[in-house]
């Protein structure tokens, strides 16, 4: 049994998350008291989880991006919809393009950022509708 200091009661091992560097293997405070510091802590340096993840992932905070989809006309700029979240950027600078909605976001990644790929599938969907359009002429006897 171990005892948390936040909480002061006496636990299993199992209830205290690993960690390597404690003699023990496991961190001092016990799942639910960790967790808690982690969001106190987020909360208080950064201002919230998104905008800490937002730092973390993209060195941008949650300010630079509402400011951006702001630049955007809080659309997204492929589709047009309303109200984008997801921040896109390039995997090989690292730098923020924008602020796309979920399904361009997706697509993109999809794609794996390949403009060659992309254009490719243009032409599909063109040369297809194409073809759909004379199979639905044909089947009308026009």
């Amino acid at each position: 049994m171990k005892r948390c200091p936040d909480c002061r009661e006496w636990k299993p091992p199992e209830e205290f998350p690993r960690n390597r560097r404690m003699r023990d293997g496991r961190h001092a405070y016990c799942k639910p008291c960790h967790n808690a510091r982690c969001r106190e802590t987020r909360e208080r340096l950064y201002g919230g989880s998104r905008h800490y993840h937002l730092k973390r992932r993209y060195g941008i905070g949650a300010d630079e991006v509402e400011a951006l989809i702001e630049a955007q006309g809080r659309v997204c700029p492929i589709c047009g919809r309303q109200g984008p979240e997801q921040v896109d950027h390039d995997h090989v600078t690292g730098k923020v393009r924008g602020v796309l909605c979920f399904n361009c976001n997706g697509g993109l990644g999809q794609f794996r950022d390949d403009a060659d790929a992309l254009s490719n599938a243009v032409g599909y969907l063109v040369r297809n509708d194409d073809l759909h359009d004379l199979t639905v002429n044909r089947a009308r006897g026009s």
